[in-house]
């Protein structure tokens, strides 16, 4: 009586059609529920990334910083950091001391110069750039008075009659921006000279010794600036940075627990660390994420599940006649059940480990770009395991039940009067309210995003919006379909032999036919949804950021560059403009070089055919006026310019401009305006498409006043666009799955038919039809219905998706808003592969009937 429970692994082999759909559908929820939990926790990691790439690398742990500190005090405050941070982790730390400015220093007998004394632990000397002399103990002295003054290695500086230290090197002064390892010092170790700081040099003692014994010799009463960080290895994980911070603080809590008993404890100024402020942040980022995306990974899992219950019910017809047989022999409804087990349970088992690894080693393709916790990695498994254990349970007592209700009640359960009442249930009524639901919060979602600092609030119901309107879409496309085959016996075509015959296939077939397109329906348009939506997030941050900034980085100057009485250096001149600012009126006037602004600022993202051609026509001189490009017109807006300028002409009209925006105003070509109407322009910026830092040293090195910069990179906080584009990321990844099963299913439907349509095809061929024309009728009906699904599914998609689009976006405060990136490459690319399926399904259904046997034949 044990022999079919323990030959039921082998005797699964004799359906494989059963086998490849139990392992699949059991991979392709496992894949689902452990990809929700990675996803998320990816999110995290990503969002911990982005804010250790905008943080200084020594902000990462405990920060301590006092300013105007007593010299007295800095000993004790050092040895209690030192004394303490071994206890939590934390190597040596960097302290980096800086004095306040010492005018009167004296140089070659010149007592004028503005000297800082510095010093900062370890690797200071090996961040500084030595251009002339040694490491000997004495002081390095920047380039450029160094340069300019000519003083030389063995100077020695003076203060007051104090005498300092030799001057043992020359390094190259730490100007403004800093290299990335001096980013928390700039304020005591970087000299602004773009802005005229007042300060000569940064005089930086080469070890501690001399540093102090100069400090005390001067007779400093306090530290400018006083600052003790660690440089930790910058966290990859949100569990790692927690981590961090919990040491961070315990640190602070013991080194202030240890100067309070000294009588120092108001020395620790801060009660957080510095990094507590980005934790949160990527916490949150998580934490949006996973709300998000819960929902539909639990439907996800939900639909695997009801899956693999399916798989159940056709076991149980299949094996019908065998279980009636074992149960009046005397098995159980619970050991039958568990022959269902014992005999799908290994696919259902491979599949799902198969899926949970899939999830985690594809992690890096459809997910954020941050690594996962080891705990939520932890978690995925869990969550793998138990939807195999409910998988494998629900298997189990759908037989035991059913075998129960039959063998031993005696009821046979009539489900077709249920399959019917399912079948006209208007469930499209149920998903189109729970659309309308989601769209009157995302109505809501623009204004609600603007109250979240920094990132957005989260409302789910927003964010299920797209999946139940494309949802709904489909299953009205299934009804109507269902009821055109339903009349399909009216339709007469014998004329045309290949339709008719692909419209009587597809009427005969109407359940497989209609959950087919309900399938593919829904997976193209979430597919739509969801790339359409991350993607837009991302264009719409670069978009934003390029129009703000007016290119890739914007230096404001002062008026020699703008009057071109300083060339453009050499090294930017290909790749930069000179644009001028006027306001004043109500409207931003932007006054242009046409010869070089389409090479230096954002004009990709200006909508106009012929830009270069507008500029050229608003540098002729018109008797009218001042010919203009008008920018963003309103009924309100004026045409007088500001005062100098005649009232303007419009030449043509455009939504967006660089630097402009979606604001009113007008361009000006300069090569209509008059050197005294230039001369009254106060403020010139250099738009260019170099690196912010390149721009800034040649500029520098031409002797450019710089009072302001800024790139795209830091314009913008674009951690709030790449939150909505991670989750949409995982909606994308659901139409991806769903798009593979809609495949496999009609593969298996394709399959499932091989012997109907192994004998039909061969009458049919035997009546005169010749083979080209039957791999048309086939190619016809699998053509109609993958067809319909793809163009009910794009067009749907894609409507939804550039409807949600500008209000998903977190910035709306800033033009322009988002928009829907070009469709056309994931149109062609559904279409390929829609041909490809197709194409592969036709030919297995006609290779059926030329390998068919006579024998197979008259089974049929």
């Amino acid at each position: 009586m044990t022999k079919p429970w323990r030959a039921a692994p082998k005797a699964a082999l004799s359906s494989p059609l059963t086998l490849i759909v139990a392992a699949v559908t059991s991979l392709l929820a496992c894949f689902l529920g452990t990809a929700a939990v990675l996803q998320a926790s990816a999110a995290g990691g990503a969002a911990v990334a982005y804010q250790t790439g905008i943080t200084c690398p020594d902000s990462y742990g405990p920060v301590f910083g006092k300013g105007n500190i007593p010299v007295s005090a800095i000993p004790a405050f050092t040895a209690a950091v030192r004394r303490h941070a071994p206890a939590h982790g934390f190597g040596a730390p960097v302290v980096g001391q800086f004095t306040h400015v010492l005018p009167g220093t004296q140089f070659n007998g010149d007592p004028h110069y503005k000297i800082r004394l510095a010093y900062r632990d370890q690797a200071g000397l090996d961040q500084l750039t030595l251009q002339q002399g040694t490491r000997a103990p004495g002081l390095w002295l920047g380039n450029v008075v160094a340069d300019a003054e000519h003083i030389g290695l063995g100077a020695r500086p003076s203060l007051h009659g104090v005498v300092l230290p030799p001057v043992t090197g020359i390094y190259r002064d730490l100007l403004d921006p800093p290299p990335r390892w001096w980013c928390s010092q700039q304020s005591g170790a970087v000299i602004d000279r773009l802005v005229n700081d007042p300060i000569d040099s940064v005089v930086f003692a080469t070890d501690q010794k001399t540093f102090d014994d100069a400090v005390k010799a001067i007779g400093l009463p306090t530290m400018q600036y006083f600052h003790i960080s660690f440089y930790e290895p910058a966290p990859a994980t949100l569990s790692a940075a927690e981590d961090l911070l919990q040491r961070s603080r315990d640190l602070v809590d013991d080194v202030r627990a240890d100067l309070t008993a000294q009588g120092l404890g108001d020395l620790v100024a801060a009660d957080v660390p510095t990094f507590e402020r980005s934790v949160q942040i990527a916490r949150q980022a998580r934490d949006n994420v996973f709300v998000s995306i819960l929902p539909l990974a639990l439907i996800s899992v939900l639909v695997g599940c009801a899956g693999l219950g399916t798989v159940a019910l056709q076991w149980y017809q299949r094996r019908h006649a065998q279980l009636r047989l074992l149960s009046a022999r005397g098995s159980g409804p619970g050991a039958l059940g568990g022959l269902a087990v014992a005999e799908l349970g290994l696919p259902i088992l491979a599949g799902g480990a198969a899926g949970a690894a899939a999830a985690r080693l594809l992690l890096g393709v459809y997910g954020p770009p941050g690594a996962p916790d080891p705990a939520a990695e932890l978690r995925a498994v869990v969550v793998a395991a138990g939807t195999l254990a409910v998988s494998l349970t629900l298997l189990a007592l759908i037989v035991a039940v059913r075998a129960h209700r039959e063998f031993e009640l005696g009821r046979v359960r009539r489900r077709a009067g249920r399959v019917r009442v399912l079948a006209y249930f208007p469930w499209e009524l149920a998903t189109a309210g729970m659309a309308w639901l989601g769209w009157t919060r995302l109505a809501r979602y623009g204004s609600a995003s603007r109250l979240g600092n920094p990132l957005p609030q989260v409302d789910p119901l927003a964010l299920t919006y797209p999946v139940f309107v494309v949802l709904t879409v489909g299953l009205l496309t299934a009804r109507l379909a269902w009821l055109a085959l339903h009349a399909s016996h009216r339709a007469r075509w014998w004329s045309r032999p290949a339709l008719q015959l692909a419209i009587r296939r597809l009427a005969g077939a109407r359940a497989p036919v209609t959950g087919v397109l309900v399938i593919g329906t829904l997976a193209i348009g979430t597919l739509a949804t969801g790339i359409g939506i991350a993607d837009g997030q991302e264009e719409a941050l670069e978009t934003k950021s390029a129009i703000f900034v007016g290119s890739n980085a914007r230096l404001d100057t002062d008026s020699p560059i703008g009057m071109g009485q300083v060339a453009m250096p050499a090294s930017l001149a290909g790749s930069s403009t000179v644009v001028g600012e006027l306001t004043g009126t109500g409207s931003v006037v932007l006054v242009v070089d046409p010869a070089t602004f389409t090479r230096g600022a954002a004009v990709d993202r200006v909508p106009a055919d012929d830009l270069d051609g507008l500029l050229r026509t608003i540098s002729q001189p018109d008797p009218r006026g001042t010919p203009v490009i008008r920018i963003g017109h309103t009924a309100k807006q004026s045409a007088r310019l500001p005062e100098g300028l005649p009232d303007a002409v419009v030449a043509a009209d455009l939504p967006v401009f660089p630097m402009i925006g979606t604001s009113p105003g007008y361009v000006v070509s300069r090569s209509v305006l008059t050197p005294a109407q230039l001369d009254g322009i106060p403020k010139w910026s250099v738009l260019t498409t170099a690196p912010l830092a390149e721009a800034t040293a040649a500029l520098r090195a031409a002797g450019v006043f710089i009072p302001n910069r800024i790139s795209r990179e830091s314009a913008l906080d674009g951690l709030p666009f790449f939150v909505v584009s991670w989750t949409f990321s995982f909606v994308a990844l659901l139409g991806a799955v769903l798009g593979v099963v809609a495949i496999l299913a009609l593969l298996v439907a394709v399959e499932v038919r091989r012997r109907q349509n192994a004998l039909a095809g061969a009458l049919v061929l035997r009546m005169g039809m010749r083979p080209r024309t039957l791999l048309a009728s086939h190619l016809l009906e699998l053509g109609a219905l993958s067809g319909l699904a793809i163009v009910v599914g794009v067009v749907c998609g894609v409507s939804v998706a550039g409807l949600s689009v500008p209000r998903f976006d977190p910035a709306t405060f800033l033009a322009p808003r988002s928009e829907l990136p070009d469709p056309l490459p994931f149109v062609l690319t559904v279409v390929v592969v829609g041909v490809a399926v197709v194409a592969l399904a036709g030919w297995i259904a006609v290779r059926s009937v030329r390998t068919a046997r006579t024998a197979e034949l008259i089974r049929a």
